[in-house]
């Protein structure tokens, strides 16, 4: 029988962190003051210290301690009394209570400070009534806010949701597109999931909301999420060159609860600095268990955690390819690439591929050796406006050089556009070079796909560690195609050539027929 998974006491994990990992400091100095983290910020310096109270005492709902942190540090005041920071970005992991500081901060802004207007805006216009929903419920259910309510001072008719004070103060919402916020002027705007805009569309729509407004204030708030999140990136971006050079927009913050970078999936260490809540309303085991399960699955399943739960960013939330196991079938100071001009030359297999731009294209080589294991090895690649052209007249040229068994491309994609100019060479004397057949890959393009990802999972391919298929396979996402069947998609932004040619000289390799054994015969004389 096996022995008992000894788990960790809760007592004996760390409680989630309150100060989050990274953040842009106050420009307050001086003594440390109430908030309790060694700053300087007070009452007098910071409207947080008032919303704090405001959840206490007058919601009964006390804001937890990353909450008030956080809650401390957006209300930071300039000396003029506007605030400080004019756009702030709250990174932290799912499910750490985010609605619920938003819903105080929104009914504090409206009933306490009277803002004209708050906006609250998601990607999905049913995250945004959801928030705008619990702040409803608790403005007609605490006394002290309900007596500020007209009686048409909420409206839930969909596309016309607002709770409107009897000052007149307003809070709508609207979803996160590049109509969203327009013909407004939002005082205080509230942007969930900023994880899943992938264009600049609904933050040039909202932000700019706020210009003629000399108070207001735009809180973003999410977890980590891909390369694809391209708002949340330059944000990002931007607010750490201030934090470490002091260059930039000092009135753009950060707070962002996460895992160190290239921390163990089940670090207790990084999963508490993530997740503020954990140990006090959230439980260790419901996160510990899915960490070893993502570690042991690895690809799309450790992605998802690493951006869910340790809130960090990953390369792609679908990824085709585990970068770590690539890593490790890469050439080592015991293990050299092997080179496939040497022993293996006679079994070469040439793929070539193009960009859908065409401003990439490449030619890759494979090769099979005795003990099934395949090598792979780049022979060239073109860059810009002429590389399509460049791989055309050159490839000829390359293929009576290397002189391998077999060169092809995938009749589905960009590379079949030089297939015409192979044909036109039929009646050349000198080409195809002699031994060497030209072919499409004729197989289901998701068998060169899905076939080139299982010799990366279990490690029966060697590559020569180059930095271009290692960017593109670092990028590469899976496209379904049904039944399990998958493809690498191409991007709008970035190229994926490198990969296809590599993935077809594989197959190609592989699927070579062995050459004849060609024996001499001797005849004897009779005697």
């Amino acid at each position: 029988m096996h022995s008992p998974v000894s788990e960790p006491s809760e007592t004996a994990l760390p409680l989630g962190s309150v100060l989050p990992r990274l953040y842009t400091p106050p420009l307050i100095t001086g003594p440390p003051g109430p908030c309790g983290c060694g700053c300087a910020l007070t009452a007098a310096t910071s409207y947080g210290f008032a919303a704090v109270e405001f959840a206490d005492q007058v919601l009964g709902e006390p804001l937890d301690p990353w909450q008030r942190w956080a809650a401390i540090h957006l209300g930071e005041l300039l000396p003029d009394g506007r605030p400080r920071f004019r756009r702030m970005m709250i990174l932290v992991a799912r499910q750490n209570g985010k609605t619920h500081l938003l819903k105080v901060l929104a009914l504090y802004w409206l009933f306490v400070e009277s803002v004209r207007l708050v906006v609250g805006m998601s990607t999905n216009l049913d995250y945004a009534r959801e928030a705008w929903e619990k702040a409803v419920e608790t403005a007609e259910t605490v006394e002290a806010l309900s007596v500020m309510l007209p009686s048409n001072g909420v409206r839930r008719a969909n596309g016309e949701q607002q709770l409107t004070t009897s000052e007149r103060c307003r809070y709508k919402i609207a979803a996160s597109t590049r109509r969203g916020g327009r013909s407004l002027s939002i005082d205080r705007l509230i942007s969930d999931e900023l994880r899943e805009q992938q264009t600049w569309d609904a933050y040039n729509a909202a932000y700019p909301a706020m210009n003629a407004r000399p108070c207001g204030q735009a809180i973003f708030i999410s977890n980590q999420g891909d390369d694809n999140s391209i708002v949340l990136n330059s944000l990002r971006e931007n607010a750490l060159t201030w934090i470490d050079h002091g260059e930039g927009d000092h009135r753009l913050g950060l707070m962002e609860w996460s895992g160190q970078e290239g921390c163990e999936l089940d670090d207790p260490a990084a999963i508490a600095a993530a997740n503020p809540s954990v140990g006090r309303r959230m439980d260790w085991d419901t996160l510990l268990g899915p960490a070893r399960q993502a570690k042991l699955r690895g690809g799309d399943e450790e992605a998802g955690y690493r951006t869910e739960v340790l809130c960090q960013r990953v390369r792609r939330m679908n990824p085709a390819l585990d970068a770590a196991r690539w890593a490790a079938l890469g050439p080592t100071a015991d293990r050299p690439a092997v080179p496939l001009d040497g022993p293996l030359r006679d079994r070469l297999a040439l793929a070539w591929d193009i960009a859908p731009d065409g401003l990439h294209a490449t030619l890759y080589g494979a090769a099979v050796d005795d003990e099934g294991m395949v090598h792979i090895d780049p022979v060239r690649a073109w860059t810009g406006p002429k590389a399509s052209a460049e791989l055309r007249a050159q490839l000829p040229r390359l293929v009576a050089s290397i002189r391998p068994r077999v060169v092809g491309w995938l009749p589905t994609g960009p590379g079949a556009s030089l297939a015409a100019d192979l044909a036109e060479r039929k009646g050349v004397r000198s080409w195809p070079p002699y031994g060497v057949r030209i072919e499409a890959v004729k197989s289901e393009i998701t068998q060169v796909c899905m076939g080139f990802a299982e010799l990366v999972r279990t490690g029966g391919l060697r590559h020569s560690g180059d930095p271009l298929l290692t960017a593109q396979i670092g990028s590469a996402e899976r496209g379904k195609r049904g039944d399990g069947r998958w493809v690498f998609i191409r991007p709008a932004i970035g190229w994926v050539d490198a990969l296809y040619a590599a993935s077809a000289a594989v197959h190609l390799a592989r699927t070579l027929p062995a050459r004849r054994q060609v024996t001499e015969v001797l005849t004897v004389p009779r005697a």
